[in-house]
């Protein structure tokens, strides 16, 4: 018994007709996606409400404990409070960059939208079912 895509009877030919729709679909999908980002080193990371004020933490002032513990692990590579800052302020300098960014969709007809939608998730599907062992 011939075996097609992933060791099973479902069909090479759908495998690759399959991959290359949902390849194209994804891409062209991918490519109308616009991406920006507000991210600056006076940028408000977070807000923080305490005793009935507003305290903003920028970019910035992410950056100054990231400072002390590189220079606590260079002095002392052991030390675990310049682990704990670097680590921690990587992490928040990490996460305000990624809230920070914006996607838009770029205005589309509905034909190419309706190209898109049937590329990918057709190929999806098509790519899905050759891996279906039909053989049952």
């Amino acid at each position: 018994m011939s075996r097609g895509a992933g060791g099973t009877t479902g069909g090479a030919g759908q495998f690759f007709i399959g991959f290359a729709m949902m390849c194209g679909g994804f891409y062209m999908l991918l490519q109308s996606i616009s991406v920006t980002s507000s991210f600056g080193m006076g940028m408000r990371l977070y807000s923080l409400n305490m005793y009935q004020s507003q305290m903003h933490l920028t970019s910035g002032m992410v950056i100054i404990p990231m400072i002390f513990g590189i220079g606590i692990i260079f002095y002392n590579s052991k030390n675990l409070i310049g682990w704990l800052l670097f680590l921690g302020a990587s992490t928040a300098l990490i996460f305000g960059v990624i809230s920070s960014i914006h996607f838009q969709m770029r205005h589309m007809t509905a034909f190419e939208l309706v190209v898109i939608v049937v590329l990918s998730f057709g190929g999806l599907g098509l790519f899905l079912r050759s891996l279906k062992d039909f053989s049952r």
